[in-house]
């Protein structure tokens, strides 16, 4: 019983922190990398579709990143997506290919991106927290409905403080290192 309590609290930490990651990657550091596009979105033929989806994206310079779409009909498309995207990119189409430089960020945006990730990384450990409140219920219930002993019940209280500990301090370490990522100039 105590191990479906953890596999549960398991499965929403592990969710909590796949989206923690996947919220980091959003944030831009000043270096280009393919991810960087992933969020956008290009009306094309009247499906709104994923960028890499329907483009090569790669990166051919530290500053520089390349968007080679499938269809060359769909070249202005892209460019008009990622001139419209919240990123501030500003693209320039090179025949086929479309060159998009990346600049570096300003002290100020590498201040509030800092503060994004900051928040991210507090909203994944309130998520942790909900699941600890819910294994937490569960456990009372239990020992409520006599389905466990009391010494059980603690044994596996103890077991999910240890558990969302660990994942508080994973929490922490992800936010340091994009900190650092995103004040290194």
């Amino acid at each position: 019983m105590i191990d479906d309590v953890m596999n549960e609290l398991e499965e929403a930490i592990g969710k909590a922190q796949d989206a923690l990651k996947r919220e980091l990657g959003k944030l831009r550091t000043g270096r280009a990398h393919p991810g960087l596009l992933d969020t956008i979105r290009v009306d094309y033929y009247g499906a709104v579709t994923p960028i890499g989806q329907m483009a090569t994206v790669s990166v051919p310079e530290a500053r520089l990143l390349t968007v080679k779409p499938w269809d060359r009909s769909a070249i202005q498309a892209v460019e008009k997506a990622i001139r419209e995207s919240s990123l501030g990119l500003n693209p320039q189409t090179d025949g086929d290919l479309i060159r998009v430089p990346v600049p570096p960020l300003s002290e100020e945006r590498r201040k509030d991106l800092v503060k994004i990730a900051k928040k991210s990384g507090e909203d994944c450990k309130v998520a942790v927290r909900k699941a600890r409140h819910s294994a937490m219920d569960m456990l009372n219930e239990w020992k409520k409905e006599g389905e466990l002993s009391e010494d059980d019940v603690e044994r596996g209280k103890k077991r999910v403080e240890e558990r969302v500990h660990l994942a508080g301090s994973w929490v922490d370490e992800h936010i340091q290192v994009k900190e650092k990522e995103i004040l290194q100039v």
